[in-house]
């Protein structure tokens, strides 16, 4: 278009060219000279145009600046297509602008909820559980550190390298803003250093263990000790581990284990320690000289320490007992230790356990009430019985959780996504909804009650007044006669019955009454919608609610129950009642 532009202009000016040989100037669009005058006139007016809209374009809109957001200020405006070229400092701000954009969009910002970041929490959880269990066993038994120096310094540095990344993971994690991702790389840093864990990240991270260098090498656990500042990464691993986890008990008794394994280990790395301290062998209490061929081993020592530890924080006892001041303070400390933390171990192991047994407490508290009532109240026995085998078939088929009361806590669009998931495909079957709008199936499936009915259950008798409509979701059903054993079909699951006698459908012989007999061959899980809740879905869906009724009134038709009624003449009724309700108006006036 710009190309276009500029060969229509250079032609114009050429032919005015032409004409201004041949004509002097006059000052009329008139004669021979005209196409020249004009052609200047246009001229004119295309510069002044193009120097306007050039103007207009550069003008900073302070209102709209206000409003834009960062992508939409950094977005250029399109070229006017009355432009001639680029300067060469836009051309460059162009293509300084386009390698900031591609470097914006190259940037990886991380969401909490990402399985990417859970991943990454499984590293940088390994790497802190690591310094926490074998800096502290290396730095309290020395023939450890010594005897794999170069393991140890490999396995370090690869944790400090994953701790530095995990700094950056840091910088590209996003968190939300009025319900919205911050993707902003400048405003995560700056807000991830304002933190406090910013500064213990840092603080982990430092080289302290280059000291080693002045003070030997045997000392390097020591001098890390710094990196055991990384433990709420691990704990943040546990609790996202927990939310995701299909078993959060189990993984609760799990990493209760792991805390106690853990503390037992600490407490026997400091036993030796201190045994070291006050002379190995030099008493009883003490851990034995490591000159005796029994006791000399890595391995014998750290077992022992282990067992003293296990025994002395359980409250046991059966250990040596202590023989200076210092071992008696010692000891002191450890028991008191050992009572707290494992009276809460035992209070979390109770409360855990009943948590995984609630359910089975709750239900079994429902029966024995039940069966104190049917005691009381003097129930036979043969009732009894079957309200047992009933209970007993809900446990076992896990029926037991009331899903109104599990559902409450949620929000109504996912209770009604979950709802979706779990009886859509029921509600689907049902001949009388299969053409139904999908946001009245949705209204419907938030509103059906599952209901367990026992074999030889009549759900419902042929004159009964009908309050609700049944689907089928397990079992058999058989619509039987008056006698209760001949049955003249079999429904099973997707079948529905009951809807006829909701729907009011005027000229129905039955009018809102059950018209069969529907009696459980077995265990059936049926759903129930009430008549209530159906009409109330249905007001807000008038075009369905007339389908619904000229089905009900095709099924009645071929079953020899719907009378056909005269329209106009109920048209003429109605309008002779409305002209009577008016001559009685006035004559009361």
């Amino acid at each position: 278009a710009q190309s276009m532009c500029d060969d229509t202009s250079s032609e114009l000016q050429r032919m005015a060219a032409i004409d201004r040989r041949d004509v002097n100037s006059q000052n009329s669009f008139r004669g021979r000279g005209a196409l020249s005058r004009i052609v200047s006139m246009v001229m004119t007016l295309r510069e002044w145009a193009q120097k306007s809209l050039a103007e207009e374009t550069e003008r900073p809109d302070s209102f709209l600046e206000r409003f834009r957001g960062p992508a939409q200020m950094d977005t250029q405006a399109p070229p006017s297509r009355f432009s001639h070229s680029h300067t060469g400092s836009d051309a460059d701000n162009e293509i300084r602008r386009s390698r900031r954009t591609r470097r914006k969009c190259n940037v990886v910002v991380l969401s909490p909820s990402d399985d990417a970041y859970y991943h990454w929490l499984m590293v940088i959880g390994a790497a802190v559980f690591y310094n926490w269990t074998l800096l502290v066993v290396r730095a309290c038994f020395d023939d450890l550190q010594m005897k794999n120096v170069l393991v140890w310094l490999v396995l370090d540095y690869i944790c400090d390298g994953v701790y530095i990344l995990d700094i950056a993971v840091r910088l590209h994690t996003g968190f939300l803003d009025q319900g919205l991702m911050v993707k902003d790389v400048r405003r995560l840093r700056e807000t991830y250093v304002r933190t406090p864990q910013c500064k213990i990240d840092i603080c982990s991270i430092l080289p302290t263990d280059l000291l080693y260098l002045t003070v030997g090498i045997s000392y390097t656990p020591l001098l890390r000790f710094n990196r055991l500042l990384r433990l709420p990464r691990l704990f943040e691993l546990f609790e996202r581990t927990e939310t995701r986890t299909g078993y959060p008990n189990a993984f609760r008794i799990c990493k209760l284990v792991l805390y106690i394994l853990v503390i037992i280990h600490w407490n026997a790395c400091a036993y030796y320690s201190f045994s070291k301290v006050l002379g190995l062998g030099s008493d009883s209490w003490v851990y034995p000289n490591a000159s005796d061929p029994e006791f000399g081993s890595l391995t014998r020592s750290y077992i022992y320490c282990l067992y003293w530890s296990t025994l002395t924080l359980t409250t046991i006892g059966e250990t040596p007992p202590p023989v200076r001041d210092e071992e008696y303070l010692f000891l002191i400390f450890d028991f008191l230790v050992g009572v707290l933390i494992f009276a809460s171990i035992v209070g979390n192991v109770g409360a855990m356990i009943s948590n995984m047994n609630a359910t089975r407490a709750a239900f079994q508290s429902r029966v024995d009430t039940l069966k104190h009532y049917m005691h009381f109240r003097h129930v036979s026995k043969v009732l009894e019985q079957r309200v047992i085998r009933w209970f007993d078939y809900l446990w076992t088929n896990q029926k037991t959780i009331d899903e109104q009361e599990v559902l409450r806590s949620l929000p109504n669009k996912l209770r009604a996504e979950i709802a979706i998931n779990v009886h859509l495909d029921t509600l689907k079957k049902v001949r009388i909804f299969q053409d139904c709008e999908a946001g009245l199936l949705v209204e419907l499936v938030l509103k059906l009650r599952p209901q367990v009915f026992s074999p030889g259950d009549y759900i419902c008798r042929k004159g009964d007044v009908g309050k609700e409509m049944y689907i089928i979701k397990d079992g058999q059903l058989a619509v039987v006669g008056e006698d209760g054993v001949t049955q003249f079909a079999v429904l099973t699951s997707g079948s529905c019955f009951g809807e006829i006698s909701i729907l009011n459908i005027s000229g129905s012989k039955m009018g809102n009454r059950r018209t069969a007999n529907i009696r459980s061959l077995g265990y059936s899980d049926l759903f129930c919608l009430s008549k209530q809740d159906l009409m109330e879905a249905l007001q807000e869906f008038p075009h369905a609610r007339a389908q619904l009724e000229q089905r009900g009134r095709d099924i009645l038709r071929k079953e020899g129950l719907l009378e056909e009624v005269n329209v106009s003449a109920g048209e003429q009724l109605e309008e002779k009642v409305e002209r009577l309700e008016t001559s009685l108006d006035r004559l009361q006036v």
